[in-house]
């Protein structure tokens, strides 16, 4: 590792996660007035587009990018865009361990480093709060007719979500991720 890359830099700690939205419904509780029942759509169709995330929970910020696929070049695209978001941070990124996330074909640039989790133990990546939250607030009982509609509520959505720092922070800056002591010299 270059020292140039770290030295004198603010060091951002993000958690990155991949998570995939499609067409099928996933029945959340509801209410209705007595007598009646909630009827509900489902959808059984397998269409999905991708979406990569990346949260900074001690800033309370998030990059995130819509694709149709999940692979190495991607992840390397999404990479990318997160370095020049933050072109004057050091980025540690705590990725799982998802093969795109080892492939000898990832471009990683200069100023992230991958930092990995350990196997099993995604309940350790504050990611996975954001995509709940983005299911529970977007997609609640909803069922699409096209792909085009997933994109479209996830195009509104979580741009949504990543300019509110506050609730970000709540869902992510958990007490051990606020207590580590960030500083490169």
């Amino acid at each position: 590792m270059n020292p140039e890359v770290v030295a004198h830099r603010h060091v951002r700690l993000m958690f990155e996660d991949e998570a995939r939205f499609g067409r099928m419904v996933r029945p959340k509780r509801c209410w209705a007035p007595l007598p009646f029942r909630p009827v509900l759509r489902n959808g059984y169709e397998r269409e999905f587009i991708y979406v990569f995330g990346a949260v900074s929970p001690i800033e309370g910020e998030m990059d995130w990018w819509l694709c149709r696929e999940m692979n190495a070049i991607r992840m390397g695209e999404f990479l990318a865009q997160v370095s020049q978001a933050h072109p004057n941070d050091f980025i540690v990124m705590v990725v799982d361990g998802a093969s795109a996330h080892k492939a000898k074909d990832l471009v990683v640039p200069e100023n992230i480093r991958l930092l990995p989790l350990p196997p099993y133990a995604p309940e350790l990546n504050p990611q996975e709060h954001v995509w709940d939250e983005v299911r529970e607030k977007e997609f609640p009982n909803r069922v699409f007719n096209h792909l085009d509609a997933v994109r479209a509520q996830l195009e509104q959505g979580l741009p949504r979500l990543a300019n509110d720092s506050k609730r970000l922070r709540s869902l992510t800056a958990w007490p051990w991720i606020i207590s580590l002591n960030l500083n490169a010299y």
